[in-house]
């Protein structure tokens, strides 16, 4: 018989939204599950958020304090979707009251802080999640067997890059994602974290890494103060001659690494470029074949395989059926997915976690993988220096 989970989630923005339509959809997508998902409580700061969630979601309720979804009874399993400075204490909270987390990457907006969410949730025996999605693609999930199983021979060379224009208009307003008081790091944080989580997923750990960071837009309009009837995302932009602040957190990083295993890596992260619309991309780099893949066209997977295609480039594989968890989706191939189906099917997997009662993959300790090379890039940036990658999980 199915397990029931209730369900709790913390801010109903974006993100909010999407795992709470992600745990709703789930039943009618995955039928072979041991979960029942119970939307049970939702809490945001605002009103016209919270009627909504009720009305259109189907919580049961909704409340402008998220201590009450930490302490309701009813809930098993809180998502912690909140601004990145406020994760620490409220996946804390959750775990300290006994509910399983799932909290959006990066656990915390500084390394100190997801090193302390790691502990707590740890000590407190309770199963985690984070939501480094871009993981359950179903081609990025092909592309990690052609890495494990051999084909690709040796891998040498890993290049990662996730180039996002959402801040490269001067005139975006100055959110909260742009001030290191409340995101804590800028794209180091926000985007890095999935470029780096990728080969963690397909190659393997890093070991040193060289790195450099940049502020390219200092100054964004103030948003207008909500007790004003104001308020506004980094999706939204000011005015000429608007009264302006200033940017506190990096809008690119650039590194270069060394593997464990040998493989040499180089990636980037940008908020500010103007082109590239939200391209998470990586390339592997084996002695036998070598793999593309690009988030703009999650549903094609470029591979060149030496054995098969000597000197005759690569070849585009279209995600269909035959690989995990698309099917589920759409029949065939070629038939695309969306960006809410990988959230879906990230929301399944967590909840199936729950219900067999395993710890879930990628869970807190995959966030503190990210965070280690994160400290490290960032001290490689004030001192122009190679530095170690150093396991900041603290007993």
């Amino acid at each position: 018989m199915a397990k029931r989970i209730g369900i709790g989630v913390i801010g109903f923005g974006w993100m909010g939204q999407a795992h709470s339509r992600g745990c709703r959809r789930a039943p009618s997508y995955f039928p072979n599950r041991d979960y029942e998902p119970d939307l049970v409580v939702v809490s945001d700061t605002i009103a016209e958020r919270r009627d909504d969630a009720v009305r259109s979601f189907g919580f049961r309720r909704a409340v402008a304090d998220w201590h009450e979804v930490v302490t309701d009874p009813e809930v098993d399993v809180v998502f912690v979707t909140a601004p990145n400075m406020l994760h620490v204490e409220m996946a804390t909270a959750a775990a300290a009251n006994g509910k399983h987390v799932f909290c959006e990457k990066p656990v915390g907006g500084t390394p100190a802080q997801t090193v302390e969410a790691e502990r707590a949730a740890r000590r407190a025996g309770v199963i985690t999640g984070v939501g480094y999605n871009y993981r359950w693609a179903p081609l990025v999930q092909y592309a990690r067997e052609l890495v494990t199983s051999g084909q690709l021979g040796t891998i040498t060379n890993y290049y990662g890059r996730f180039f996002s224009m959402y801040g490269s208009d001067p005139m975006g307003l100055l959110s909260w994602r742009f001030l290191v008081d409340e995101a804590g790091h800028g794209v180091s944080t926000d985007i890095l974290s999935h470029s780096v989580d990728l080969p963690h997923y397909l190659v393997g750990p890093i070991s040193k890494v060289v790195g450099t960071g940049e502020i390219v837009i200092k100054q964004r309009p103030l948003p207008v103060p909500s007790s004003e009837g104001g308020g506004g995302t980094h999706y939204d932009r000011g005015k000429p001659g608007d009264p302006t602040g200033e940017v506190t957190n990096e809008d690119y990083i650039g590194m270069m690494c060394v593997f464990e295993n040998g493989a040499r890596g180089t990636f980037e992260a940008c908020r500010s470029m103007v082109g590239p619309e939200s391209q998470n991309q990586f390339e592997v780099y084996g002695t036998k074949g070598s793999i593309k893949w690009n988030f703009e066209k999650m549903n094609e997977l470029q591979v060149y395989l030496a054995a098969d295609h000597a000197h005759t480039g690569f070849t585009t594989v279209y995600g269909g059926d035959r690989f995990p968890h698309h099917g589920n989706f759409v029949p065939g191939s070629a038939n695309g997915i969306g960006f809410e189906d990988l959230v879906c099917i990230e929301d399944h997997e967590f909840l199936q976690s729950v219900a067999v009662g395993r710890q879930h993959v990628p869970g807190f300790r995959d966030a503190l993988q990210f965070v280690s090379v994160q400290q490290a890039v960032l001290d490689s940036w004030a001192d122009g220096r190679w530095h170690d990658v150093v396991d900041l999980r603290e007993d």
